[in-house]
């Protein structure tokens, strides 16, 4: 991180785990609301199912960084 310090490069990468971050918890989420769904454990689902969502809506506005600055950016600094 020292030696990207301050680049578009390093913005690239942080969105990047921060997405790899985002992924795991929605697989997370969805198996314990599966889990949940087959023991019949009703308001946890309801509550599992809300993270799961704003997991997703987060994931969502991470691609949507990417995609409108970061690795726009990155690509033309790599030019």
């Amino acid at each position: 991180m020292k030696e990207f310090r301050g680049s578009t490069a390093l913005d690239a990468g942080l969105l990047a785990s921060a997405q790899t971050v985002e992924h795991y918890e929605i697989s997370r989420y969805g198996t314990l609301k599966a889990w949940a769904e087959q023991l019949g454990l009703h308001e946890a689902v309801r509550l599992l199912d809300e993270t799961l969502e704003q997991e997703k809506k987060t994931d969502e506005a991470l691609t949507e960084l990417a995609k409108a600055a970061v690795n726009q950016e990155a690509r033309q600094a790599a030019e």
